[in-house]
């Protein structure tokens, strides 16, 4: 008997994406941290990142995929931001980045966030959840 491709690979798409956002939002942390900048125009990347993951995961097609594409593309712009305020924040004090991540408290970082993010970010992340969007479908 032969299980069906797409039934094998069920339990494999979760850690795939996993995956894909951890060491996505990992590069763009540590490249933030080496230059001093937020480069949020590399949301748009994570998001067709999300969506080449689903399709090797072989998620079915239509509305579920887009979803879990958009949340897992702003679960990594999230985890970005909060790992790049921490990572420019513990800079100075001499902290890595994953030093200063767990000393960032959500007051810390509600305050630091439109220090370091302004409109145009912003912009790019909602051009980055919409890209998401239509490419995950």
């Amino acid at each position: 008997m032969s299980v069906d491709s797409t039934r094998q690979a069920a339990w494999f798409a979760p850690w795939l994406l996993v995956l894909g956002c951890v060491g996505f939002a990992s590069a763009w942390i540590l490249l933030a941290y080496a230059r001093g900048a937020t480069f949020a125009w590399l949301g748009i990347v994570a998001a067709l990142d999300i969506a080449l993951l689903l399709r090797l995961g072989r998620v079915r097609r239509g509305w579920r995929r887009a979803l879990a594409g958009v949340l897992v593309t702003a679960l990594t712009i999230v985890a970005t931001a909060w790992g790049t305020l921490a990572a420019l924040t513990g800079a100075p004090l001499g902290l890595l980045p994953w030093e200063s991540m767990s000393h960032l408290g959500p007051h810390l970082a509600r305050t630091l966030f439109p220090l370091v993010y302004d409109g145009i970010d912003l912009a790019w992340f909602g051009a980055s959840l919409v890209v998401a969007a239509v490419v995950s479908r």
